[in-house]
C-alpha cells in the first residue's frame, strides 16, 4: 500500500472519533460569542403554509456555522450515506437534529418515501445539494426533483460570516472565529410545479442554486464585506 494513502486513512481513523468528541463542544462554546442577526425569518413561516412541511437548502460549506443556529429546533437533515456522513451524523445529534440516511443523488427512492412521510407530518428536512462532494456550489436536479415529487416547497438559505476559519477541501467548510458577526438569510419560498417536465426540473434547479448564492451575497452585503466565493 502507498504510504501517504495509508497515513490518510490513520488519521481519518484517528481524527473521525476525536472529532466527534471534541467539535460539537468546541463549536457550542465558539458560537456564544458570534454576533448573529436574522434577515427574511418571514419566509420560514410562508413556506411552513397549511401543513408545515418544507425544505431549507444551505451549502455544504456552511454546515458547522448553522449546526448552532437551528439547533434544537426539530429539523432533520439528510446526511450521505459516506464515512464523512458519520461524522456530521454524530456531530448534528450533539446539537438536536434529526438525521436521514440518503442522498439526491444516492438511495433516492427510499429517502423520498421517509422525507415525503416526515413533510406529510410538517417537518422542516435540511439539505446541501452541492454535498457529499461537490464541486463547491455545483446543483444537481435531486433536490428539484424531490420538491417536484412531494409538492413542499423550497426555503434557499444563506449563512455567512466577517470573519472564519475556511477548511483547505472542496467546500472550503466556513468555522466562524471568536466575536465573528453571523448573517442567517432565509430567502423566498421555491415551488416546483408538480406538472413541470424535464425543462422545467432543469429550470428549477438552476433557479434554487441562483437564489442561494443570492441569499448569501445579502448576507455580506449586511456584514460590508467581500463575499468569500
Amino acid at each position: 500500500m502507498n504510504w501517504r494513502v495509508h497515513l490518510r486513512r490513520t488519521r481519518r481513523a484517528i481524527g473521525r472519533p476525536l472529532a466527534r468528541v471534541v467539535m460539537p463542544g468546541v463549536l457550542r462554546l465558539l458560537s456564544k460569542t458570534w454576533k448573529s442577526e436574522t434577515l427574511g425569518a418571514e419566509n420560514l413561516e410562508r413556506a411552513a403554509g397549511a401543513d408545515g412541511g418544507h425544505f431549507m437548502a444551505l451549502w455544504h460549506g456552511r454546515m458547522i456555522l448553522s449546526m448552532p443556529i437551528g439547533a434544537h429546533k426539530d429539523y432533520h437533515v439528510l446526511v450521505s450515506p459516506s464515512g464523512d456522513g458519520d461524522l456530521s451524523q454524530a456531530m448534528l445529534g450533539r446539537f438536536g437534529y434529526h438525521v436521514l440516511r440518503g442522498s439526491t443523488s444516492r438511495g433516492g427512492a427510499q429517502a423520498l418515501r421517509a422525507m415525503l412521510e416526515l413533510l406529510r407530518g410538517g417537518a422542516t428536512l435540511v439539505i446541501t445539494p452541492d454535498g457529499p462532494r461537490g464541486p463547491r456550489h455545483s446543483m444537481n436536479a435531486g433536490l428539484a426533483w424531490m420538491a417536484r415529487a412531494t409538492g413542499h416547497p423550497i426555503v434557499p438559505c444563506g449563512f455567512v460570516c466577517d470573519r472564519a476559519w475556511r477548511v483547505k477541501s472542496w467546500d472550503r467548510m466556513t468555522i466562524p472565529k471568536p466575536g465573528a458577526r453571523v448573517v442567517t438569510v432565509y430567502g423566498e419560498p421555491i415551488h416546483v410545479s408538480r406538472d413541470g417536465g424535464d425543462d422545467e426540473l432543469e429550470a428549477a434547479t438552476n433557479s434554487i442554486r441562483e437564489r442561494m448564492l443570492e441569499a448569501e451575497q445579502l448576507g455580506f452585503e449586511r456584514l460590508g464585506v467581500e463575499r468569500d466565493w
